[in-house]
């Protein structure tokens, strides 16, 4: 299927923007499956975060983004063009989990954030249960990604004369258990456990937050 041009063209621009700006790597190409759709999970540090990882996988995607930026016309156009769609941060957004689907089963790809918000302190934080009820109800292959170094982004001019590093790092693909999304609340927060955890083994420590607890226990 075709995307706006937005998303054909924001996708090259973000290549070429970075580098005045940080030092870029993406590990772990070779464990991209040739086709999707995955449900691509990630970390999330930096309003950058969701161009960049879009960016570093090459399948057709769209992701989740805060409805916040559907408030002012002249972002909602960029984003929602670009590949994005609106969900509710508070409870578990329906809408959202359909408009998901409704991409999954044409074969793009989804990019999500299951912590929900960006971290202030740099380290993971609990996971909504969104991502577990998609790919389970689904059973779509799950693909853990991290991004590391976004948390040091400042102005563009300070990052120009500094040139921080980022990392995105991307994990082996995964199935989840596939029962229509039954799951149980104790089900579906180990499923959102393990996903993070995947995450969180593709980190450096000090990123890993709550889940380094949950490693040490």
């Amino acid at each position: 299927m075709t995307m706006h041009w937005v998303y054909y063209f924001g996708r090259v621009i973000i290549r070429i923007l970075v580098f005045p700006f940080g030092n870029w790597h993406i590990k772990g190409k070779e464990n991209v499956p040739a086709s999707g759709p995955l449900l691509i999970v990630c970390n999330h540090l930096h309003i950058a975060d969701p161009p960049m990882v879009a960016a570093s996988i090459p399948l057709k995607s769209v992701f989740m983004a805060k409805e916040d930026l559907w408030k002012n016309w002249w972002t909602r156009f960029w984003v929602e063009n670009f590949g994005a769609f609106p969900v509710r941060r508070d409870g578990i957004d329906r809408k959202a989990l359909h408009t998901a689907e409704h991409w999954l089963k044409r074969g793009v790809s989804l990019v999500m954030f299951p912590e929900g918000s960006r971290s202030k302190g740099a380290g993971m934080q609990p996971a909504l249960p969104g991502a577990a009820l998609i790919a389970s109800r689904l059973g779509i292959p799950i693909l853990p990604v991290s991004i590391a170094g976004t948390d040091k982004l400042k102005s563009p001019l300070w990052c120009v004369f500094h040139r921080p590093t980022i990392t995105v790092t991307i994990g082996k693909p995964f199935s989840p258990p596939s029962d229509d999304g039954k799951l149980t609340r104790e089900q579906r927060k180990k499923l959102m456990d393990d996903i993070m955890k995947k995450i969180a083994a593709l980190l450096p420590p000090k990123y890993h937050g709550i889940y380094a607890e949950e490693e040490d226990a």
